[in-house]
């Protein structure tokens, strides 16, 4: 390449790939939490969910889930506004924010109610996997309310650049993705 030929455009931001490569990650690793579930689950000897341990919240998630999924409508309204006027993104990101967190602190007044009822990490298999699993789930949620926040910060001052908000967008593509799965598998 000659010194004065263009620099060529990338074809994916490099922050999207690396957030594609690090989702990636995730993915393997809730796959694999998830296989580890399904193998107690099935070997269970008395049946699943475990006859001592109490029932998990079944209904109350599942409305609490189609806040987290409207959230990623939000987000994808956010992602279309953002393109014809950044400032016409606004509203639909702090929904998609605060839809997100209302989907967190339902969950955790949920864990509060379980560990009330006697679910810890350490009642049996049942607890010791709803934690781990819900609050690998939780964990990567708050991260990234966090990082639409950071986002939705510097879209109010006018600097929010398109590849970080597709960067963020991904992340949180992937917390609302990877939710139905966790449900059916762990709820149900």
């Amino acid at each position: 390449m000659s010194a004065d030929a263009p620099a060529r455009k990338p074809l994916i931001p490099s922050g999207v790939l690396g957030m594609l490569i690090f989702v990636l990650t995730e993915v393997m690793l809730f796959t694999g939490l998830i296989s580890a579930f399904m193998i107690t689950k099935a070997s269970a000897p008395f049946g699943w969910p475990p006859p001592d341990q109490p029932r998990l919240p079944v209904e109350i998630t599942a409305v609490n889930s189609l806040a987290l999924l409207l959230s990623g409508v939000a987000l994808y309204w956010a992602h279309r506004r953002f393109k014809d006027s950044a400032a016409s993104a606004k509203l639909p990101l702090f929904l998609s924010i605060g839809l997100g967190a209302a989907f967190v602190l339902v969950q955790g007044s949920e864990w509060v109610g379980l560990l009330a009822q006697g679910l810890t990490i350490t009642s049996g298999p049942l607890g010791a996997f709803f934690y781990l699993i819900v609050g690998c789930h939780a964990l990567h949620a708050v991260a990234a309310i966090i990082i639409l926040g950071w986002a939705f910060s510097q879209l109010l001052r006018d600097r929010l650049e398109a590849p970080a908000f597709w960067t963020c967008q991904v992340f949180w593509y992937f917390v609302v993705g990877v939710w139905p799965v966790l449900y059916v598998q762990v709820y149900l």
